[in-house]
């Protein structure tokens, strides 16, 4: 029973630090990771090329289907017309 009381309840000074730079060396490749992660997501969710062509064809869209509508009514008065 004096062996125990000896060692100590947590362990020698030397396990103590080894647990001490583990935990501290974990922390930092967490962080690492973390930032590692979030700046491949960002490069890959958004590439100012992609968000410029997809601004450009929601614009190009809207004209078109602006212009087939007035086409549309624009024809359908002239028809009416010619009755």
């Amino acid at each position: 029973m004096g062996r125990k009381d000896a060692a100590g309840i947590h362990g020698s000074p030397v396990d103590q630090y080894r647990k001490q730079i583990g935990k501290q060396d974990y922390k930092k490749a967490k962080k690492s990771l973390k930032s590692t992660k979030a700046a491949h997501d960002l490069k890959k969710s958004s590439t100012p090329v992609k968000d410029t062509v997809l601004i450009v064809l929601t614009g190009l869209c809207a004209v078109v289907g602006l212009y087939f509508i007035l086409y549309w009514y624009l024809n359908k008065e002239a028809v009416l017309d010619d009755v």
